[in-house]
């Protein structure tokens, strides 16, 4: 089998945990509260969504407009940032910006997907400023926007295959013919898609001959988080993040 592609972000003994977005399940997703709380939990992956403020402040937040998770409201991309900070996760936690979490958190590596084509340009001039570079991934369902991404940083920058990429290497692991961006570092997936099977012993396997990673999302269930352990995945995403420590506790995999 190849040797893994190594990067300073992947530099962890054994399977990988991420807290998906700090741990959405204790309702404050995307919160200096929440992250802190996996921090607290023994967390150094959490995985996090950027989107861009009218004014281009890139804040750590999943959906497109406030409604849902905020007794805010409005599209992020048409507020500026000075409306957008008065927000609040659950009516009571602000929105971080992203800038912040690299100073609040200098031992986390971070998971980020990159929601919207206008951050993409800020948060790479960030990553720079901050030299964040070995703390970094970059994920999208858009395979271009994670290429663009990884043209204009060069290696330094860690990503993860967009949609494409994932149905490329499922191709290649029934043995069809795909072509694949050879510069990702994972493959960050879900454990099924509309109903078909993404991860099993052909995918991790696939994976791993192109020096891959294999990280699935978002598993909750402590009989998938085992079974998935069980087929060689190099880490799961969970939103409960008490559950997969105890898991990894049970396997001796917590690292």
């Amino acid at each position: 089998m190849t040797t893994l592609i190594r990067h300073p972000y992947l530099d962890h003994p054994g399977p990988i945990a991420f807290a998906h977005r700090g741990g959405a399940a204790d309702g404050l997703e995307n919160t200096v509260a929440q992250f802190r709380r996996a921090v607290e939990a023994g967390y150094r992956y959490i995985e996090t969504d950027v989107h861009a403020t009218r004014d281009g402040r890139l804040v750590a937040f999943h959906d497109a407009t406030l409604d849902r998770v905020t007794d805010g409201a409005g599209a992020i991309a048409e507020l500026p940032w000075a409306d957008v900070r008065h927000a609040r996760v659950a009516g009571r936690e602000p929105l971080p910006l992203f800038e912040e979490l690299l100073e609040t958190f200098p031992e986390v590596r971070w998971n980020v997907d990159l929601k919207a084509e206008p951050a993409l340009r800020p948060f790479l001039e960030l990553v720079e400023r901050a030299n964040a570079w070995d703390r970094i991934c970059v994920g999208s369902f858009s395979e271009a926007r994670v290429a663009r991404a990884q043209r204009l940083a060069g290696p330094r920058l860690a990503t993860s295959y967009g949609t494409r990429g994932v149905l490329g290497l499922r191709l290649r692991s029934w043995g069809l013919p795909a072509a694949l961006r050879r510069s990702a570092v994972a493959a960050q997936v879900p454990e099924t898609q509309s109903g078909v099977q993404v991860v099993d012993h052909r995918f991790v396997r696939a994976a791993h001959a192109r020096g891959l990673q294999v990280h699935v999302w978002t598993v909750n269930e402590p009989e998938r988080m085992h079974r998935l352990l069980d087929l060689g995945v190099d880490g799961i995403m969970t939103d409960h993040i008490d559950t997969l420590r105890k898991v990894m506790d049970e396997r001796g995999v917590w690292a």
